[in-house]
């Protein structure tokens, strides 16, 4: 769950910030990840992959051409099985019809957003998309029975970065969906952090040209409709930067539902960096010194709220849903209660029992403290002043 995160090192007085950050990449430790383990390049097939490879110009660290070895052979699979999973399911699609309006499950990373996907899968009335589904969504159709049963073992029992639960079957952010089908994304970031922009890309969409933008409503709709004809219930969506993009998706589904979860930001920002060093660690074809890594997390936030800020006012009341955090963890059964009810999500009273025993499982949990850097807070009090005025959160009283 996203109430899990590791303790920092309180960073040394005066070091410059790129030193500060290449040290904490030094010392990071993360669960073990194999490298025999799939990252989630290896769904790509062979004209994304070679397209971001050549984005790239193929600046890929030495230690890393095995992995392009093996994802460039995953590569030609997945053109050859999209292919025939086409002709397999192209009557299906062609007669699917619109899924069901999307609930989008909306907040910063780390902020609880998988929490709270994980507390709505407890709901039956809805789906989600899986692990394997957003890394083969051009073939899960026809693949995904046989190929996680096979590839089982492959799958570490943890998310590297924290001690969340991973597994094919679990659920996942549709983002990665839609960078394996081509789709302008910020987390192509991740296989390259150290020749990509150094300012967030692909997080805002009214930022992508107009056909930019075209291609990614299409690979969303094209996701949401292989998903309907897997499984026909409401999708519960949950991706970060679809945070930036409501207004777009408003548009795009005019009965969507928008819960958003926000959490104290002297949190968050330790937290992000942590699971982007991780990500970069883990799925990188390039070896990050993470120089420019703080300066990266702070605009990407800038950037995610200020199109939230433009965007939330042109949705009627009941389609938009806040919550704090720390109002989740302390009452879940209320608040879930009160989303239900604020959104039209259905009879909360039918699962009031399922949230009831959430919750006594919760009580479990425990976060981590942070020992705070005072330089990080006076620049996350001076940048994000506008979230911490709306949401209430003040800086640590230790600085």
């Amino acid at each position: 769950m996203t109430t899990h995160s590791a303790k920092l090192k309180q960073p040394v007085p005066n070091r410059a910030p790129s030193t500060q950050a290449a040290r904490a990449f030094k010392e990071e430790k993360f669960h073990a990840y194999p490298w025999w383990a799939p990252r989630f390049w290896h769904g790509m097939p062979m004209s994304v992959w070679l397209a971001l490879v050549a984005e790239h110009k193929a600046k890929v660290s030495l230690s890393r051409w095995g992995l392009v070895a093996t994802i460039t052979a995953a590569a030609a699979f997945n053109s050859f099985a999209e292919l025939l999973s086409e002709a397999r399911f192209r009557r299906q699609l062609q007669q699917q019809q619109s899924p069901l309006a999307p609930v989008f499950i909306l907040g910063h990373w780390r902020s609880g957003t998988t929490l709270m996907h994980e507390m709505l899968m407890r709901d039956n009335t809805f789906c989600c998309p899986t692990t394997y589904q957003c890394f083969a969504p051009g073939h899960f159709l026809l693949t995904e029975s046989l190929v996680t049963k096979a590839l089982s073992w492959m799958m570490p029992s943890k998310r590297p970065i924290d001690d969340v639960v991973a597994g094919w079957h679990r659920p996942q952010e549709d983002e990665f969906a839609l960078v394996n089908m081509g789709a302008p994304s910020s987390y192509r970031r991740m296989a390259f952090p150290v020749t990509s922009s150094r300012q967030p890309v692909a997080i805002d969409l009214k930022t992508l040209s107009a056909p930019d933008l075209a291609h990614w409503q299409q690979s969303l709709r094209r996701f949401l409709k292989l998903l309907c004809v897997r499984d026909p219930r409401r999708p519960v969506l949950k991706s970060p930067p679809h945070t930036a993009r409501i207004g777009v998706l408003a548009e795009m589904f005019p009965e969507a539902k928008f819960l958003h979860i926000v959490r104290d930001p002297f949190i968050v920002f330790p937290s992000t960096m942590r699971l982007w060093r991780g990500l970069h660690q883990l799925q990188g074809l390039q070896i990050d010194p993470g120089d420019t890594l703080e300066q990266y997390v702070f605009a990407a936030f800038e950037e995610m709220y200020e199109a939230f800020e433009r965007d939330r006012a042109t949705l009627p009341a009941d389609r938009l849903y806040e919550i704090r955090y720390e109002d989740l963890v302390a009452d879940p059964v209320e608040r879930m209660q009160d989303a239900y009810a604020h959104l039209g999500l259905g009879d909360f009273q039918r699962v009031r029992g399922i949230y009831e025993k959430e919750a006594a499982s919760m009580k479990r949990y425990r976060t981590n403290t942070y020992q705070h850097d005072p330089r990080i807070v006076a620049e996350i009090s001076r940048r994000w002043g506008p979230f911490l005025d709306r949401y209430g959160y003040t800086a640590p009283k230790d600085c």
